[in-house]
């Protein structure tokens, strides 16, 4: 017979039991969006808090975090050795210290210009105020900080460059998709144009949009000048290719009895569209986004580079003309920022990927 004091022990038990797989679940749950987002060495060192195996999740850990420290740890000891062996015109090939020394000063370079921006604002209010209290308010002036464009801004630029490209890429070549994947006829009459563009250069597209912007676009605003037009009009010619192949290959691969079904319940095209074609061909959809959005980030560097327009490439080509003795360091800084920024977008659509599909591969 069970006492009391055993019943509650018993009771106890299951609720801590209870507890530990709940505690499972939400850390499955959250593991895919912790692979997708390039975290997924933390979900390890959780089951192992949560109570599991720390054999086996030291083992994970090892995998998902050790080993690629090691990796990166080999590629900086070698880079280390081997850069100042290799003399340039502009001196031996920065390593690792030199490169992280002349970050922190692109750094510092910013918070200062940030500071004088700050007190730039902070004088003319006080010039204003004065001459508010002094009755000569037809004498106040606003005027917009002019000082230099510091590396950062560089990147915010780039940044906002490549999404603009990259959203009028997206809504162009997911509606197309969809028509090649439905229509055989669309898609005859639009493959041979697909196969004959989609190989083209930037470097052959950018004239041709300088001019084009420059020809229409007559009344540039503030928000939206003509040197990020033509560098995400450039992005959008040479990224949209892979969303629109993957799109229409995704929709044409839709199991026909699908199809059939919602014409047996009449529904119209958007309505099938909307509840049939894409949430079947969403995985594909996605794949082509990642795949356009990494090729717009490189197509907008070259871009940025030929046509001197504001960004992280032009900051690589005036380094290099700059020619002094910083300047190969800055230039090794800006390399590894455009790979970390790419490696960022490619896991963040991953993640939305993961968020709005059904099954993803990485």
């Amino acid at each position: 017979m069970t006492t009391a004091s055993e019943f509650v022990d018993i009771s106890a038990e299951e609720a801590r039991r209870a507890r530990k797989e709940r505690q499972f679940t939400l850390i499955t749950k959250a593991s895919g969006y912790m692979n997708a987002l390039g975290f997924g060495w933390l979900v390890p060192l959780l089951r192992m808090a949560a109570g599991d195996s720390p054999r086996h999740q030291l083992k994970e850990l090892w995998l998902a975090l050790v080993i690629p420290l090691i990796g990166i740890a080999v590629f900086l000891a070698a880079w280390a050795w081997l850069a100042p062996k290799v003399e340039t015109s502009l001196g031996a090939i920065p390593g690792p210290a030199a490169v992280w020394e002349q970050a922190v000063y692109l750094f510092d370079d910013h918070v200062a210009e940030r500071q004088k921006q700050a007190e730039f604002y902070e004088r003319q209010e006080a010039r204003n105020a004065d001459l508010v209290a002094d009755g000569k308010a037809d004498k106040v002036k606003w005027r917009t900080y002019t000082g230099r464009p510091t590396y950062f801004d560089q990147i915010v630029t780039s940044l906002e460059t490549v999404a603009l490209g990259f959203l009028i890429a997206t809504l162009i070549a997911v509606p197309i998709g969809i028509m090649c994947g439905l229509s055989r006829g669309v898609n005859g009459a639009l493959n041979p144009l697909i196969q004959i563009f989609k190989p083209v250069s930037p470097l052959a597209w950018l004239p041709i949009v300088t001019m084009i912007v420059s020809a229409l676009y007559l009344d540039p605003t503030d928000a939206l000048p003509k040197s990020l037009v033509i560098s995400a009009v450039t992005v959008t010619l040479c990224s949209l290719w892979p969303t629109l192949i993957n799109t229409s290959l995704g929709v044409a691969s839709i199991d026909r009895d699908l199809v059939n079904v919602g014409k047996v319940l009449q529904l119209s095209t958007a309505t099938t569209i909307r509840k049939v074609v894409l949430p079947s061909a969403l995985p594909l959809i996605f794949t082509g986004l990642r795949l356009s959005l990494g090729v717009g980030w490189m197509v907008l560097i070259a871009a940025e580079m030929l046509a001197q327009n504001p960004g992280l490439g032009k900051f690589v080509w005036d380094e290099f003309q700059n020619g002094s003795s910083s300047s190969l360091a800055k230039i090794m800084v800006a390399v590894v920022t455009i790979g970390l920024i790419g490696f960022a977008l490619d896991r963040l659509m991953f993640a939305l990927q993961a968020a709005f599909t059904y099954s993803t591969k990485q």
